[in-house]
């Protein structure tokens, strides 16, 4: 699994970033907010991979059922860029469409079983 410094952002650009990371294997999450939002992530990386270049103050976060998991979300444009993981809070992923040069259609992805991981059914 190779990593390479990329450049992401939201879709109004307010919120810009930068993240050292593979690509692949990339995955998707049958949890009940990915199910929703139905992003494609990133393999999991150490926190210190991600660096916010601009636009931390226009992210507000989100969590749910047991509220270990920390979603991030440009409050001007809605788009999520990156998330702290329920399974291993010490690492985080990222939004595959986001991040510039990589075309998300062109990759195949795993399911990963997020629901599993739910306390309360549906969530």
């Amino acid at each position: 699994m190779s990593t390479e410094l990329l450049q992401g952002s939201c879709h109004c650009g307010t919120v810009k970033f930068e993240v050292r990371t593979a690509v692949v294997p990339a995955a998707r999450c049958n949890c009940s907010l990915c199910r929703r939002k139905g992003a494609l992530m990133t393999p999991p990386f150490a926190v210190g991979e991600l660096k916010i270049l601009r636009g931390e103050e226009a992210l507000t976060l989100y969590q749910f059922n047991t509220r270990t998991a920390k979603h991030y979300f440009c409050k001007h444009c809605g788009i999520y860029p990156f998330h702290q993981t329920r399974k291993d809070p010490q690492l985080w992923r990222a939004n595959i469409g986001c991040l510039e040069g990589i075309d998300p259609y062109t990759l195949e992805a795993s399911v990963a079983n997020g629901a599993s991981l739910s306390v309360e059914e549906d969530a």
